[in-house]
């Protein structure tokens, strides 16, 4: 059953090429590493980066498992970086078929975004100059997230080859920590610049070994105890002239050989099982699941499941543009990346700021999830968005902790969380010249989760969400406010803080910050005041778990009364911090080839404290989040005061700023800050992208051209559109889950298109201000209205 005939040789073929897909012709070593990341496939569970089979000189290869941390010998705590389970060496004639060995005739690969499968041709030269082709497709199951599936084809175009294949697990993997100190301006070449890293181990093997054609290997997290299977069974392709088994310290690895006609194909296919002892709902242990996992070797079986998943992902969540194929391709790619990131079926894991893409922020969870992320999945995949949430309330013991160790009550979010909600921010860059003060001061996260929380339930409807595992994080969370806040007379007010915008440090009363714990505090009363009314059971529930009363909640009210923050709708321009104004202005003068902002001569992230100068602007942001709390003069007088001081050195910012832009009338930047979220990863255009992807702005991607261009909002009133869409672009096509019901949107220059899907009452929408009741099942065409 382990031996197929070469009848069944035939790789998939990647979708539509150019609409679907993203390729890499040619074979240019500086080059690898991004690509290794852009061609990360996964299934929310895990993520493999895009590296060669058989490595190459300066790979970065990783397979990261969603929710596996750990901190042995690292500075701080690290996604670890998993066993491999693509790794396969061929040798052709006793000549190793690698890059670095021997010259690449021809090389391309194909990443498909509609299936998930990455495929890959290369042509050696033996040398002799005969050639030798290797043709290969992978694939992280979405149908089955245990499993993963391997398929090597190996083909002599010019004579016959003696092939050894060997393919195997390899659980000998390290993370990387840091760089020594260099001189400034020091560089390595590709070939050397990750060697230079100092190395963590996070994994010590348990067992290995084989059981009939099954081989496995065991290893275990030193520091943080999380066991890890891995299993494979490999099927071979074509006649064997020998096969053999063998094992050694973190390694099992099976070995096919062949006597290879030319023109004819041989090789294998691979399926991998991966089971861990974190694993939500299991009962067998990791070592037995992941075995399960192989059961079956037919990899077009396989593919056909995880296919169909992807069919209804896509179903669910492509937003298309027409028009533009270069920025159709750059959203599906955002799309595909946001689709591999998250797994709806464990509530304890959520994203990363490199998603499982690679090792760059050590894979820690910032508040990119509930602010940039959540909204995609919200719309698309509510789902996932609720499992998302689920990790707030799996770590809100550690934030209990957090709050602890600073000396509040309540539950504080940590800026930078891993498994276990605790701090993971280092405390100083890696060189020790420069604080990090945001593991301190950035509270606003906690406010930032509330609103997630809030947005969940207002967009799905979920009432058993919010007044369960909702509740219980809002009423603790404003627990921790209280405490925080200082009264200063009649008002209230929070000290020694920092915004979004993280050039300013030890801030007071900062407007974003301090108007979100405001927000925050309101939804805390009125969800209290709503259970005390139709939940009261579950609140007296609450009311015991937390130590809460009426006095607390009156409390709450009262400190939302009183705390400085900007609230009126005709508020004008709003000072960032006390004594932004004061601040010293500094003119940006220098702008880089895609027309973004430079530092001023002489400044850099960590000196820009005593000027206006902004990472990303605070006003503008809040402005995003409550749009509807100010007047459209206000809105617009912030976003142009702000725009002119920002750096935009953030990844989120570009984004914010084309919604927010779009919103109050100004697209005079909206598709070059599009453009800068849209292609950060795509074109690497901060030059960083080998370090994993940008995952926030992929998710800024699609919010700019729903709630952008396509002028989506929903709220308290339903859901309105107010489509205005660049030049270039013909149409805009998405869905939109709410409240448990589909409405498709067809938007473009002349006529927009609405469909409200499945059964049920009509569901009345806006348009430009103008209602539009939908009937399930009937199209509705509104007239565009002209945009200036």
């Amino acid at each position: 059953m382990d031996v197929q005939s070469p009848e069944s040789l035939e790789l998939a073929a990647p979708a539509q090429r150019g609409a679907w897909t993203v390729t890499e012709s040619g074979w240019d070593p500086t080059r690898a590493n991004y690509f290794e990341t852009v061609f990360t496939v996964g299934n929310g569970r895990l993520g493999t980066r895009g590296s060669l089979e058989e490595g190459h000189l300066g790979d970065v290869s990783g397979t990261f498992l969603a929710g596996v941390y750990d901190a042995h010998d690292s500075p701080v705590i690290d996604l670890v970086n998993a066993p491999d389970w693509l790794n396969t060496v061929v040798y052709a004639d006793s000549e190793r078929l690698d890059v670095d060995t021997l010259d690449v005739v021809e090389h391309e690969r194909v990443l498909d975004l509609k299936t998930g499968v990455l495929h890959r041709r290369t042509v050696f030269a033996l040398g002799d100059g005969a050639r030798v082709e290797v043709a290969t497709a992978r694939f992280a199951s979405m149908a089955d997230r245990n499993q993963c599936r391997l398929r090597v084809r190996v083909t002599p175009l010019d004579r016959a080859v003696d092939l050894s294949i060997t393919t195997r697990i390899d659980a000998h993997r390290r993370n990387m920590e840091s760089l020594p100190i260099y001189p400034e301006g020091t560089t390595f070449d590709y070939e050397r610049k990750w060697d230079k890293w100092s190395l963590s181990r996070h994994l010590r093997e348990k067992g290995r070994g084989f059981t009939g054609d099954v081989g496995s290997i065991v290893t275990q997290t030193i520091d943080s105890d999380v066991e890890i299977a891995y299993a494979m069974r490999v099927c071979a392709v074509g006649d064997l002239t020998g096969r053999s088994r063998k094992q050694r310290h973190e390694r099992v690895e099976e070995t096919l050989e062949f006597r290879a006609e030319p023109g004819v194909a041989v090789g294998f296919d691979k399926v991998v099982g991966i089971a861990t002892s974190r694993d939500v709902g299991v009962e067998r242990s990791p070592a037995q699941r992941a075995s399960a996992a192989t059961e079956s070797a037919d990899f077009d079986a396989a593919l056909a499941k995880s296919e169909a998943v992807w069919a209804q992902l896509w179903e669910s969540s492509e937003c298309e543009i027409v028009g533009d194929d270069r920025a159709a391709l750059a959203l599906r790619f955002s799309v595909y990346h946001l689709l591999i990131a998250a797994n709806p079926d464990d509530p304890t894991v959520n994203i990363g700021a490199k998603s499982l893409s690679g090792e760059g922020y050590r894979g820690h969870v910032f508040w990119d999830t509930e602010i940039m992320m959540l909204p995609f999945f919200l719309f698309t995949q509510p789902r996932a968005a609720r499992a998302l949430l689920g990790y707030r309330h799996h770590t809100l013991r550690g934030a209990r902790e957090v709050a602890a160790d600073s000396g509040f009550r309540g539950a504080r979010y940590p800026w930078e969380s891993a498994d276990t909600g605790r701090e993971e921010c280092p405390v100083t860059t890696p060189d020790g010249k420069n604080r990090f003060y945001t593991r301190d001061e950035e509270l606003h996260v906690t406010a930032d989760v509330a609103y997630a929380i809030c947005r969940y339930a207002e967009v799905t409807g979920d009432v058993d969400y919010l007044y369960g595992e909702g509740a219980e994080i809002l009423f603790d969370t404003s627990q921790f406010w209280v405490s925080r806040c200082v009264d200063d007379g009649d008002r209230a007010v929070l000290l020694t803080v920092m915004g979004p915008d993280e050039f300013h440090s030890h801030i007071d009363n900062n407007a974003f910050t301090n108007r979100m714990v405001q927000w925050h505090l309101e939804q805390a009363v009125r969800v209290y005041r709503e259970m005390a009314e139709h939940r009261p059971d579950e609140l007296a529930r609450l009311r015991d778990a937390l130590s809460i009363s009426d006095s607390d909640v009156e409390v709450w009210a009262d400190l939302a009364a009183r705390i400085v923050a900007p609230v009126d709708p005709d508020v004008g321009l709003i000072e960032q911090f006390d004594g932004y104004f004061e601040r010293l202005e500094v003119p940006i003068t220098v702008w880089d080839e895609n027309d973004m902002p430079q530092y001023p001569a002489g400044y850099h992230h960590f000196n820009c404290e005593d000027t206006t100068l902004l990472k990303q602007p605070d006003a503008v942001m809040l402005m995003f989040m409550l749009p509807d709390d100010y007047s459209m003069e206000t809105r617009r007088a912030n976003y142009d005061f702000y725009e002119a001081r920002t750096l935009h050195k953030s990844s989120l910012s570009p984004s914010i700023h084309a919604i927010v832009g779009l919103q109050v009338g100004n697209s005079s930047k909206a598709e070059q800050y599009f453009a800068r979220s849209a292609f950060v990863d795509l074109d690497d255009n901060q030059g960083n992208t080998e370090e994993g992807m940008h995952i926030a702005s992929a998710a800024g991607t699609w919010q700019v051209v729903v709630h952008g261009f396509a002028g989506f909002l929903a709220g308290v009133d339903g859901l309105s559109f107010a489509p205005a869409l660049p030049e270039s672009w013909e149409r805009v096509k998405f869905s939109i889950h709410w409240r448990g019901r589909v409405v498709k949107a067809d938007l473009g220059h002349d006529v927009n298109r609405f469909t409200l899907v499945g059964d049920g009452e009509p569901e009345e929408i806006h348009v430009h201000g103008a209602a539009v009741v939908l009937t399930p099942g009937v199209e509705v065409e509104v007239e565009a209205v002209a945009t200036v």
